[in-house]
């Protein structure tokens, strides 16, 4: 991956994803959800695709051979809101840890034994913020801790994560106003991203924090492997540095990122619907 040409309306040139319209059948367009998909908010509860999501993703599943959502949310709540897609498009939640295969939720099985820890830490941080705005968001087998709602907080939240951490065995991650703790097992966006886009003439991830980093590096080890690759970062005054460093493309924010999918999905001759 080389520099990060700025992109500000990517809804009108493809740039260096117009490499996927070589071979559509054979090439990966994958992508993050929560600020790549979906708006940030401020209660993550009510973070909802823009509109148009779950049709250009059923398009673009109808020309390339693998479309897919690569997120930190529970799988179950992405088929929550892109279940319209259609089951072409591969679901893969919490980090890949959960997955959707043959219309159910698979969980990756070594993340079961930490399934305890993370209930612990959720008792834990809902007795130690109860009556704040500090949210604590049950993933099963990790836990997240929002403080978008209360900045004030975010000293607290960090500090009581890095505790946690420490007494859990759970790996803390860093997110947008956020952190979460999860299980140690080797699993991210990274190594979902290699599963999905194994043996593909070309991949792209599209992605906007630094769980997408994972991601990112996957994209690397594919191209060593003679995979064509294209990073994609949806930046904002939030977004990491080091992923805007490693992104060929860079749009401003997730209406330009659906648009970048859009022109995408008319260029390969694929229509919604």
């Amino acid at each position: 991956m080389g520099p990060a040409p700025a992109d500000p309306d990517g809804a009108g040139r493809l740039g260096a994803l117009a490499l996927l319209l070589d071979r559509p059948s054979a090439s990966a367009v994958l992508t993050d959800f929560d600020g790549t998909l979906a708006p940030i908010v401020a209660d993550p509860d009510l973070a909802a695709p823009l509109p148009g999501v779950p049709d250009v993703l059923g398009a673009l599943a109808r020309r390339f051979r693998t479309v897919g959502v690569v997120s930190g949310r529970p799988v179950a709540f992405l088929v929550r809101h892109l279940a319209a897609a259609g089951p072409a498009v591969a679901l893969v939640g919490a980090y890949g840890l959960e997955w959707v295969e043959a219309g159910e939720i698979r969980h990756a099985p070594e993340a079961a034994p930490w399934r305890a820890a993370a209930a612990g830490v959720v008792s834990a941080a809902r007795a130690a913020f109860a009556g704040a705005p500090v949210g604590v968001e049950d993933k099963g087998a990790s836990v997240t801790l929002h403080w978008r709602r209360a900045p004030e907080y975010e000293d607290r939240v960090r500090a009581f994560a890095a505790e946690w951490a420490a007494r859990s065995g759970l790996d803390p991650e860093p997110g947008r106003r956020a952190v979460e703790l999860r299980p140690p097992v080797g699993i991210d966006k990274g190594s979902a991203v290699e599963r999905l886009a194994a043996g593909a003439a070309a991949a792209c991830f599209v992605g906007d924090d630094a769980g997408d980093l994972a991601a990112f590096a996957a994209l690397d080890r594919l191209a060593r492997a003679g995979t064509r690759t294209v990073a994609v970062a949806v930046a904002d005054e939030e977004s990491p540095a080091a992923l805007v460093a490693r992104a060929d493309v860079v749009v401003p924010g997730p209406l330009q990122a659906l648009g970048l999918l859009e022109a995408l999905a008319a260029e390969a001759g694929a229509e919604p619907g």
